[in-house]
């Protein structure tokens, strides 16, 4: 390490720099604004450099002292994380699992699924989980802020660490509407309900607004997917929902199935790790856990699971985007 450079402020370059904002790196490190320009701020006197200013079309742009610092940076964060992975270890404490998942499964999916994985894994397991989009997970993971992301396939060409993202789970998504509620006029005049994951660019949801043109106009977003599903079921919109998800609500006759010349919709979630050797040995047990049986049951059926409280939220996802 550079003798007075710490990796708080090594942390927050990369994310300022990979997220593109002070206030984006701010909300995955779940701090105030202030504190991610202090600690960029004290980095860029000690270097004597700039590293990130504005570009031209107004967003952040990197200088040549930043753009030869990221990558040695974003070494530096992630050995910074194996060294405390390593004490952990020699000290005896619980295996640490960092997960990041869309706001779906988190909701539903993520508690049942940490809770089967720590009893089968047979060992103790900390397992923190929170919610990040599409384009903040694989900084995250990249990054060694969370070791396992599921959702959208991150797989891209390039950056400094390749990920590996591989299908764990196929499903459809459907819309849904109150039993009493007559739509008319095409889906895109339609109230549309949604869950944080209806601003995620990324997200399956979002691509469904987009495959039916919806304005943003039309969009209505709520904390959470049951609060969205309660709206539309009090007739106030339609809801995207996945369809093994809704099969209670349907079954009930809360909701009825609203159709559109897209849905059912086919989604595919994935699992994203760093490759093999690089990522944490918990992130490779997790990801042989999600291909059995018990845990295809569970992200079909994840009723039974710990409640929400049980689960204790880390500090480096965000909901926005």
């Amino acid at each position: 390490m550079m003798v007075g450079v710490t990796l708080t402020q090594l942390s927050a370059f990369v994310l300022v720099a990979r997220l593109g904002s002070v206030k984006s790196a701010a909300k995955t490190l779940n701090v105030s604004e202030p504190a991610v320009s202090q600690a960029l701020s004290a980095l860029r006197q000690h270097l004597g450099d700039q590293l990130i200013g504005r570009g031209e079309a107004g967003g952040m742009a990197l200088t040549p002292g930043g753009t030869r610092l990221l990558p040695v940076a974003s070494q530096m964060v992630a050995l910074g994380a194996e060294a405390q992975a390593a004490v952990r270890a020699a000290q005896g404490l619980p295996t640490q699992l960092r997960l990041v998942t869309t706001s779906v499964i988190a909701e539903f999916i993520a508690g049942p699924l940490a809770d089967s994985f720590g009893k089968r894994l047979g060992r103790p397991v900390e397992t923190s989980s929170g919610v990040a989009s599409a384009s903040e997970m694989p900084v995250l993971v990249a990054n060694r802020l969370a070791d396992v992301a599921l959702g959208p396939d991150l797989s891209s060409p390039g950056g400094d660490a390749e990920l590996v993202s591989e299908p764990v789970f196929r499903c459809k998504l459907i819309v849904v509407a109150a039993p009493t509620d007559t739509l008319r006029g095409q889906p895109s005049s339609w109230t549309w309900l949604v869950d944080p994951s209806g601003v995620d660019q990324g997200s399956d949801t979002s691509r469904l607004l987009r495959r039916l043109k919806v304005p943003e106009s039309r969009v209505m977003v709520f904390p959470n997917q049951t609060a969205a599903w309660a709206a539309a079921a009090d007739g106030d919109g339609v809801a995207p929902g996945i369809a093994h998800l809704l099969s209670h609500q349907l079954r009930k006759g809360r909701l009825r199935l609203a159709e559109t010349p897209v849905t059912p919709m086919e989604a595919t979630w994935y699992a994203t790790c760093l490759p093999r050797g690089l990522r944490a040995s918990a992130a490779t047990s997790l990801r042989q856990f999600l291909s059995t049986p018990e845990a295809m049951h569970l992200m079909r059926a994840p009723h039974g699971g710990v409640p929400p409280s049980a689960f204790r939220p880390p500090v480096y996802v965000t909901i926005w985007s």
